[in-house]
C-alpha cells in the first residue's frame, strides 16, 4: 500500500498540499502519479483534503493534527486501515507530484528484499546531485557506506570537500518503505534530538541504532518546499 501524508498546516508553506498544478491540487496529482503501482491512500488532518480526495475517487483517512512527522501520520492511517504486520507500506510525500513510478517501485523492491532484516528499519532512495545543488538546504544530502546503508542525512553539504572540489553528492528523496511491523517499531521510538535539529525524521532511526537502506535512482522529479518551487512546478507541468 502507498500512503501519502498530507498535513495542511506546513510552517514553511501553509496549505501547499492543496496548491493548484495544472487544475489539480498537488496532493491529488501526487496520488494519481502512483496509484497504478498499488492501492493508494491519503492520510491527512484536514476535512478539506478528505473532501477533495473523495471528489477525485481517492481514498483518504483522517488523522490527528498533532503528529511530528509524516511517518507518524501514516502509521495512524495504517492502524485505522487494519493493515497486517507483513504489509509493505510506501510513504510518498504529498509534495512530489512528478514522482516517477520507477522510483517508487525501486523503493518497494528494496523494502521487499529487506523485510526480514531486523537491523533495517527504513528503506529509501537517492539521486546524484551536483555541487551547486548540494548548497540548497531543502535538498537533503545523505552519505552511505559501501552497501548503500545511510551513515548520516543532513541539510548541510555532506561530505565536506576539505582538500578539493567534490561534485558527486547524493540527494535523498523523501520516499520511505516499511513493513507494518517496522513502521510500528519506528513510531514507538522517541523523537531524536538530531531529528528536531535538522527536521529530518529519518534521523530518528539512526539515532536509536537502526539502519536505513537506500537505492540509487534516476529522476527528474523534485519536491515542492517553497512558493518558488511551486512556480517551477507549474512551468514544468506546462512543458
Amino acid at each position: 500500500m502507498i500512503i501519502i501524508p498530507a498535513r495542511i498546516g506546513s510552517s514553511r508553506f501553509p496549505n501547499k498540499v492543496m496548491a493548484d498544478i495544472g487544475g489539480l491540487p498537488m496532493v491529488v496529482r501526487t496520488a494519481m502519479a502512483v496509484n497504478d503501482i498499488d492501492e493508494t491512500v491519503i492520510a491527512t488532518d484536514s476535512e478539506e483534503v478528505i473532501a477533495i480526495a473523495e471528489a477525485h475517487d481517492i481514498r483518504a483517512v483522517m488523522t490527528s493534527d498533532t503528529h511530528t512527522s509524516g511517518t507518524d501520520r501514516i502509521y495512524e492511517a495504517a492502524c485505522t486501515l487494519g493493515l497486517p504486520d507483513k504489509e509493505i507500506i510506501i510513504n510518498v510525500q504529498a509534495d512530489e507530484p512528478f514522482i516517477e513510478t520507477d522510483v517508487v517501485r525501486a523503493v518497494r523492491e528494496l523494502t521487499l528484499q529487506n523485510r526480514t532484516n531486523e537491523r533495517i528499519l527504513m528503506n529509501s532512495c537517492y539521486k546524484r546531485i551536483t555541487n551547486p545543488e548540494a548548497d540548497d538546504p531543502n535538498i537533503v544530502k545523505v552519505v552511505t557506506d559501501a552497501h548503500d546503508v545511510a551513515l548520516y542525512f543532513s541539510r548541510a553539504k555532506i561530505p565536506y570537500p576539505r582538500d578539493h572540489r567534490f561534485d558527486d553528492y547524493k540527494g535523498h528523496l523523501g520516499i520511505y518503505g516499511f513493513t507494518m511491523c517496522t513502521l510500528a517499531t519506528f513510531c514507538a521510538l522517541s523523537p531524536a534530538p538530531l531529528e528536531s535539529i535538522e527536521k529530518l525524521e529519518q534521523l530518528r532511526a539512526l539515532y536509536h541504532g537502526y539502519e536505513v537502506a537506500l537505492t540509487e535512482v534516476e529522476t527528474e522529479s523534485f519536491g515542492i518546499d517553497t512558493p518558488e518551487d511551486l512556480e517551477k512546478a507549474i512551468r514544468h507541468h506546462r512543458l
